[in-house]
């Protein structure tokens, strides 16, 4: 069976959800902040009366709407493309991975939608506290929509609340609020849409720093970026916070993503953080090679993160694919041996129930039932494959986090500089404040490398393996998929760019100074 998987068809799948999820993750996060960003402004109008913090309203909620629409149509393909490209996986996990993303079309969803109409048209039709109420509400279900996804999204990292059922060979859902309520899903979702306020707070930082440095409505481009520094000061040190909570999360979820994430071969305690390092990506597990070609390290500090004390033990990759047995740590050729005895008990289990042989279908439960926690490791040849890349989830780790640190620095700049109203006499902060959106999105992009690529090769965690997730289509389909997706995307954004620009280069005055 595992034999005749085509490998050229699976990575081509792979790479079309990628392009996919990439480029959709382009106009999420602006959604998610910029919609809280409209509603804070409006606020400001409500409260002080000042039409001029509705004419500011009203621009950024243009820019906002102008990204929703696009958002909305690659979310749409994002889904399908499940029951596309992955239909084994949405055979055998429909019940429970469709449970939050119904509940977010007909929940969230249907909140932004009522809402979205009001937002935008109502300006003259209803009461002002209705017309913030509708901004309000639209800004909690985009942020709603990110929940469900990300509840199924987490319950992928980390499957629970559910039970697998021999008979039909699917995963079924025991328990609802368990997948709610999961840490990895809520640390995704903090982590997430805080990222999100966070590259709303850049964009509106980098509009903003354009008019000034082009000496245009800079009374608006001041005001602005008051409010999205704070909301971009706060929202950079949650997103620290939260990332931190999600690594301790990771250590006891994914422990290989962990290792991958630092390069972490041989565990030992107390473990070092790796500041900055080039990765050996010849490395393989086992090896006498050196990990590092070099690094600088911050001792014990992985130890402080992942087990919060000095004194706990973080595995590496060797520990967790070959086996580390004073650390009771079981290798993969184990657990590949017993995921095969899973495999062979499901497989006989249904055979001998179809011939009507109770007797033997009872011995083959009994084999499956011994083994089923290792069911997804039945369909790996090799060790090498529970290995996720690397190099890849190294550096994406660190171009995510040491961005986000920057981003504090800027936020505080500019927050200084617009306290003591200077900001129009310093130029090159004013250009790194216009590029700084451009950075927003490579942290963005790479903390999902991070999660996406390092789990790898799991669709769900330790259960299923993208190679039996795929759907049964022949690689050339899947290929010319690929390409159709990225020339249909590719015009999307450029769409976007140029509606976007031309939107801004009207400014909130329709091009009046």
């Amino acid at each position: 069976m595992i034999e005749s998987i085509d490998m050229g068809q699976v990575n081509w799948a792979r790479a079309t959800f990628a392009l996919t999820a990439m480029y959709h993750w382009v106009f999420v996060p602006l959604t998610l902040g910029l919609s809280f960003l409209c509603a804070f402004f409006e606020s400001i109008y409500v409260r002080t009366g000042n039409p001029e913090w509705k004419k500011l309203t009203r621009f950024w909620m243009t820019l906002f709407g102008i990204n929703f629409a696009i958002g909305v149509a690659t979310g749409i393909i994002l889904e399908f493309e499940f029951g596309t490209n992955w239909s084994n996986y949405s055979w055998m996990v429909g019940d429970i991975f469709g449970a939050p993303l119904a509940i977010e079309g007909i929940f969230a969803f249907f909140i932004e939608a009522t809402f979205f109409a009001v937002m935008f048209f109502g300006w003259e039709r209803v009461s002002k506290k209705m017309h913030l109420f509708s901004t309000w509400m639209v800004a909690v279900g985009s942020n709603l929509s990110a929940l469900w996804i990300l509840v199924a999204n987490g319950w992928m990292q980390n499957p629970i609340g559910m039970k697998f059922n021999p008979d039909t060979a699917r995963f079924e859902m025991q328990d609802l609020w368990a997948v709610i309520s999961s840490p990895v899903a809520i640390s995704h979702f903090c982590h997430a849409t805080a990222s999100g306020c966070l590259l709303a707070s850049l964009f509106v930082v980098a509009v903003s720093s354009f008019y000034l440095l082009k000496k245009r409505h800079q009374l608006f481009a001041k005001r602005s970026i008051a409010v999205a520094c704070v909301f971009g000061l706060l929202s950079s040190l949650f997103v620290a916070f939260t990332g931190d909570e999600h690594a301790f999360i990771t250590a006891r979820t994914q422990p290989m993503k962990l290792a991958a994430m630092e390069s972490l071969w041989d565990g030992k305690k107390p473990t070092g953080l790796i500041a900055i390092g080039m990765v050996n990506p010849g490395k393989q597990p086992g090896d006498e090679q050196e990990p590092f070609a070099f690094s600088v390290e911050i001792p014990g500090m992985l130890t402080l993160l992942a087990k919060r004390s000095f004194d706990g033990f973080v595995p590496g990759i060797n520990d967790l694919a070959l086996g580390n047995e004073k650390e009771g740590i079981v290798g993969v050729d184990q657990k590949i041996e017993r995921g095969r005895l899973a495999v062979a008990g499901l497989g006989d289990y249904k055979a001998a129930r179809k011939n009507g042989d109770q007797s033997a279908a009872a011995a083959a439960l009994s084999q499956f039932d011994a083994h089923r926690d290792y069911l997804g490791y039945g369909y790996l040849e090799s060790v090498d494959q529970a290995v996720p890349p690397v190099a890849l989830t190294f550096y994406s780790f660190r171009v995510m986090v040491g961005l986000g640190m920057f981003f504090i620095l800027l936020f505080l700049a500019f927050l200084y500089l617009s306290v003591k109203d200077g900001l129009e006499d310093k130029p090159l902060l004013l250009k790194l404040g216009v590029s700084s959106i451009f950075l927003g999105y490579l942290a963005s992009q790479a903390g999902w490398i991070v999660t996406e690529v390092g789990r790898q090769p799991w669709a769900i965690q330790n259960l299923l393996p993208v190679t039996v997730a795929r759907s049964n289509l022949d690689t050339g389909t899947v290929a010319v998929t690929f390409f159709l997706f990225l020339l249909l995307f590719s015009a999307l954004l450029i769409a976007e760019i140029k509606i976007m620009t031309r939107q801004i280069s009207f400014g909130p005055e329709g091009g009046k100074s």
